[in-house]
């Protein structure tokens, strides 16, 4: 299969993608393609809140296959630019494949304390134990819909090229780790 200069960054919830995939934006001076994004604006313009969008969608899969379809399409017509979606690794296959781990309770701990206010709109907890259990729920629903609208597993991490846990690092540090694996990967 043919290597496109296109990092996929997916991984569990609050593992760094957002943070990480600005800084390897900045640093490689690549585009950036954001599947959260444009989940989390069709969940406000619903009136939703992510949580309530992923049941949604998952009784009208043909919303999730237009929103993944949208990474791939965008591929077609575009090189050097990273994917932050959870599932980027499947619709590009040709991708640098990355996957970021983290601790639930720092990751529970990093969502509550975000201040983004895109976040903040469709995620409004008023402690860390309702973002915790909203949190858990959300992995679950995704994990299911996306094995039954797609048959695949994004927690298997055999589908990656590297997989960091981010639990106990820098997100420069990260960044720094999938450019040096990246550009191997690439060469070989």
């Amino acid at each position: 299969m043919e290597k496109k200069n296109i990092i996929s960054l997916a991984g569990e919830l609050s593992s760094g993608k957002g943070t990480v995939s600005k800084i390897l934006m900045q640093e490689l001076n690549y585009g950036i393609y954001r599947n959260g994004d444009y989940f989390r604006k069709l969940a406000k313009e619903k009136g939703m809140s992510v949580t309530e969008f992923n049941e949604y969608v998952k009784q009208y899969p043909e919303i999730d296959i237009q929103i993944e379809n949208s990474a791939k399409e965008y591929a077609k017509d575009h090189d050097k630019f990273i994917i932050d979606a959870r599932l980027g690794w499947y619709a590009v296959p040709q991708s640098f494949k990355v996957y970021l781990r983290v601790d639930l309770d720092v990751a529970t701990k990093r969502a509550f304390e975000n201040q983004d206010e895109d976040k903040k709109q469709t995620e409004r907890f008023n402690t860390v134990e309702e973002q915790k259990a909203d949190m858990e729920k959300r992995y679950r629903l995704e994990n299911e819909r996306y094995f039954d609208v797609y048959g695949v597993r994004k927690e298997d991490l055999s589908n990656y090229d590297l997989v960091i846990d981010t639990t106990d690092l820098t997100p420069n540090e990260v960044a720094n780790i999938i450019k040096k694996k990246y550009f191997d990967w690439l060469e070989n």
